[in-house]
């Protein structure tokens, strides 16, 4: 009876190391791209774009810093469509303003600072990898303001 358990489990940890083993062939992370700076907006100080880069741009900009843990599967895959659906919904480094241009939807000023009012940005799962990202208060009102002079 213990030998089965023992083979069972042997079993089990073979399976999803070999399982492990072959997703890594998957090469989500050739997704993991950084396209040149097209449209940033003009921000009204360095401390915003300063905020900015640190709470915002790895995910809403061609900025974004891929640590090596975002080659590993199945990190990579959470990691790289997190980027690539931040960077559809909003993206400095290719702004534009709402109505957006050649007939591109675009998201507002307004629309940026009350997702980060409410304290949905930068998001929790975010954060818990990446505490430098977390904004006291001061600095949230901060880039708030330095975004609705900047984005308008």
């Amino acid at each position: 009876m213990l030998k089965h358990r023992v083979l069972v489990i042997i079993k089990f940890i073979a399976f999803f190391t070999v399982l492990f083993i072959a997703i890594q062939f998957l090469p989500v992370w050739l997704l993991q791209t950084n396209p040149p700076l097209r449209n940033e907006p003009v921000w009204d100080s360095p401390q915003t774009r300063a905020i900015a880069r640190r709470a915002c741009f790895d995910c809403h900009s061609n900025e974004t810093v891929w640590p090596l843990y975002t080659r590993i599967a199945p990190v990579s895959w959470l990691v790289t469509f997190d980027v690539i659906r931040g960077r559809r919904h909003l993206n400095f480094s290719e702004w534009r303003r709402a109505g957006g241009t050649k007939g591109e939807p675009g998201i507002s000023a307004d629309e940026v600072i009350a997702t980060i009012a409410k304290g949905d940005m930068p998001p929790g799962s975010y954060l818990k990898m990446h505490p430098q990202a977390k904004l006291s208060a001061v600095e949230r009102q901060q880039l708030m303001q330095g975004l609705a002079a900047s984005l308008k």
